[in-house]
């Protein structure tokens, strides 16, 4: 290995590290990354950092690389060897080390791979600490210094402390489908599952990297159409799938329909809200408005972030919310949990709720407001070009004298729909999303911007 600073910008982006293995990422550029890192954590008084990885087949090489990097610069690492993404952040809960790097590129395709990491009590490296940290690699001044690896098995502790915050009620023996993927949590999620007593079937149950089955991402629908026809052929009262690294989590109700992450977020709010004091709750600007109405038939307050897990992660914490989480599947408990994102933990959750009562997830979702709307769309572009098209779609907004949120991208906020316009921070895409009181006026606002993408997004 040797250091490199022939790197892609790119693949520095706004919530992590992440490209293609080998061209984008590889053992000089993972080696030169954490020659980087060990030398950057000490300006934030850090001497220790943990450091795991996922199931990705460049995922061992990779954090060897890592590992020889950190530890040539002084530091004393703790290594969890292959963990979920949550293990990884419960781990850094434990033994009180905030800085850290998890190997991993979450749902990505099966050839990418990358780096989440953190430096200090700040949680994840996100937007500015993300390009002053790739400057200070560029720059090449690092340590050279002894340091050490102790290996720490963090799978039991993780596995108590998933079952130690629900309480499943064993009088209704719930039919449960989990479908792991292939993914990491192949690995860890039926022990934990089978020991809530549930009757339990496993989809996609062993580790395979290359994903044979479908696409590491549950909060895209077409994913999830294998569980979807196990759920109807063995009439389970619900399915739960995971993401590539364990932090994400998708639902199926037991008539064998998609339930969107907003949807989800309704029935945790209708759970949690009526008994807590703390009556704040996030959600992310992609999320539907019967989500913020339901909060506030519930008596709490909606708080509006932009998208991203570590920005989602960061302001639910900071502005001391019970519960947050975003369209995409990331979902942060802290009324009795610790905050962190978790797929298995989430659904934990939700066979906590129907164990205690005798609803079905279709039954639990009854009574929210009705809207229109599309799932996420992803219109391919460049890492140049998308920020020009949002750009150009926020003037326009702003021509049209539309009221609009501009956390993240442009929303325009209409009394009878709303439509989102944003370029996303982990791939060379534009993606929008769109919701009407009716079916017509959401397609009406497709069209409008629809349209407006495809002019400006020429290249």
């Amino acid at each position: 290995m040797v250091l490199t600073k022939n790197i892609n910008p790119n693949i520095f982006r706004e919530y992590d590290v992440r490209g293609v293995y080998p061209i984008d990422i590889n053992e000089d550029v993972a080696y030169t990354f954490g020659k980087a890192f060990g030398t950057y954590i000490k300006k934030f008084h850090q001497t220790k950092c943990v450091i795991g990885h996922d199931n990705r087949l460049s995922s061992d090489s990779l954090v060897n690389a890592l590992l020889t990097g950190v530890k040539e610069t002084g530091i004393e690492i703790t290594y969890l060897g292959l963990v979920t993404t949550p293990m990884y952040y419960y781990a850094c809960i434990k033994k009180e080390i905030p800085a850290g790097v998890m190997v991993t590129a979450s749902h990505n395709p099966k050839d990418d791979n990358g780096f989440k990491f953190s430096f200090d009590e700040r949680g994840n490296a996100r937007g500015e600490m993300i390009q002053e940290f790739f400057q200070f690699l560029l720059e090449g001044n690092y340590d050279s210094e002894e340091g050490s690896i102790t290996f720490y098995d963090i799978k039991e502790e993780y596995e108590k402390l998933l079952l130690d915050c629900v309480t499943i009620n064993p009088t209704r023996k719930l039919k449960v489908i989990i479908d792991c993927g292939n993914g990491t949590t192949s690995f860890f999620a039926k022990n934990v599952y089978e020991k809530t007593g549930v009757d339990l079937t496993v989809l996609f149950g062993e580790s395979d990297p290359t994903f044979p089955n479908h696409h590491p991402d549950p909060c895209v629908e077409e994913n999830l159409s294998a569980l979807k026809q196990k759920v109807l052929d063995i009439h389970a009262d619900v399915g739960i799938a995971f993401d590539g690294d364990g932090d994400r989590v998708g639902v199926i109700s037991e008539k064998g329909t998609f339930i969107p992450a907003d949807q989800f977020m309704i029935m945790i709010a209708r759970s949690i809200l009526p008994t807590s004091e703390n009556k704040r709750f996030l959600y992310d600007v992609k999320c539907s408005k019967a989500l913020s109405e339901e909060i506030e038939k519930l008596g709490g307050t909606p708080i509006i972030c932009r998208t991203g897990n570590s920005y989602t992660k960061l302001e639910t914490k900071e502005k001391d919310c019970i519960f947050g989480g975003e369209y995409s599947g990331h979902v942060y408990f802290r009324d009795k949990f610790l905050g962190f994102d978790s797929g298995l933990y989430a659904g934990l959750r939700l066979l906590e709720i129907l164990s205690n009562t005798t609803k079905t997830v279709t039954e639990l979702l009854k009574g929210i407001s009705h809207y229109e709307s599309t799932p996420e769309i992803k219109i391919p572009s460049t890492d140049m070009k998308k920020k020009e098209v949002v750009a150009k779609v926020k003037e326009y907004c702003h021509r049209q004298n539309y009221p609009t949120i501009e956390l993240d991208g442009v929303r325009v906020e209409l009394e009878d729909g709303w439509a989102l316009i944003r370029y996303s921070n982990t791939g060379p895409n534009i993606t929008a999303r769109f919701e009407g009181k009716t079916k017509e006026k959401m397609k009406e606002l497709e069209q409008e911007f629809m349209t407006l993408i495809q002019e400006y997004n020429q290249f």
